[in-house]
């Protein structure tokens, strides 16, 4: 019914950009809440950012608020995250996930999709 698929991740050093790419193929029209989390190893997964399908609102986790920006696109059917002032603790697989109830949660069991995943990997 929905599938995600993550793009974008690589190596890169501290203070370097990186853009993520979600591309969405489903075949419901009905709006969606798409979400980005992150996982290291030997942690949880932790909530990254958001974005409503239908109006665009932004959420986003503390650790990156005013680094990195989600953004969709209606058109192309994807969403981004774009990535900026890079920190090693950024290091983890990032995932994007997705649910069709557009009401915002950070929580990752609360999401029906997710994609297979993409490493970044910040350097120091």
């Amino acid at each position: 019914q929905v599938q995600l698929v993550e793009s974008g991740g690589g190596l890169v050093q501290a203070g370097d950009s990186l853009r993520l790419s979600c591309e969405v193929s489903r075949r419901s029209s009905a709006w969606f809440l798409m979400g980005w989390f992150r996982q290291a190893p030997g942690k949880e997964r932790e909530f990254v950012a958001a974005i409503t399908w239908s109006r665009g609102n932004a959420y986003y986790g503390d650790s990156v608020k005013g680094r990195f920006t989600i953004s969709r696109d209606n058109v192309k059917n994807t969403a981004d995250l774009q990535m900026n002032n890079l920190k090693p603790e950024d290091t983890a697989v990032y995932y994007c996930a997705g649910r069709f109830l557009e009401v915002f949660t950070e929580k990752p069991q609360e999401y029906s999709y997710w994609g297979q995943g993409t490493q970044v990997t910040v350097s120091s």
